[in-house]
């Protein structure tokens, strides 16, 4: 897999990669979202662990490249989709086109404020599924705000190191 030298990003290490996917289980047939893809390494992964579709958002336009370069060598002929925006457009986008996502995956560049944004951003463009998970990896120097209003819940979260994945889902309606 390529990955650009001069990239002042970390990539997800292959221990998270494996116990991202361990606690997510079967991916057959699902519809998988990398967001801050990177080099693509997580939503290749969910390729080829038989996601039905796999799309990226990755604002830097060297590192779509890679994943465009990445993917032949890594996968068949699975359907992907590379979005070289910023994730607000691309989110919007989404959302206006009606698609939706059952696992949406974010690894946002570390203490930068993203994760809170992340969130915000998915409360504002719903691309996930309702019976969807959101997985956010970040550093554990970052928390999230949970507010009584928000659509999207955590549900748990797991620490490794200086990483953690914190696991959300789409609050239910009350019923009655």
């Amino acid at each position: 897999m390529h990955f650009p030298s001069a990239s002042k990003e970390r990539p997800t290490s292959d221990f998270l990669r494996e116990t991202l996917f361990n606690i997510l289980g079967s991916l057959e047939d699902k519809k998988f979202l990398d967001i801050f893809a990177g080099s693509g390494s997580v939503g290749l992964e969910a390729a080829s662990r038989e996601a039905r579709e796999v799309c990226f958002i990755e604002k830097s336009k060297e590192l779509a490249a890679v994943i465009k370069k990445n993917i032949p060598q890594c996968c068949g002929d699975e359907n992907f989709c590379i979005m070289a925006s910023d994730i607000e457009n691309a989110l919007r986008n989404l959302f206006k086109r009606n698609i939706r996502f059952d696992i949406i995956f974010a690894d946002p560049p570390y203490n930068r404020g993203l994760t809170q944004m992340t969130i915000e951003l998915l409360e504002k463009y719903p691309v996930m599924d309702e019976e969807g998970v959101i997985v956010i990896q970040h550093s554990v120097k970052e928390r999230f705000a949970d507010g009584e209003a928000n659509h999207i819940v955590m549900t748990k979260q797991r620490t490794y190191g200086e990483n953690v994945l914190t696991f959300f889902k789409w609050r239910k309606k009350d019923a009655g």
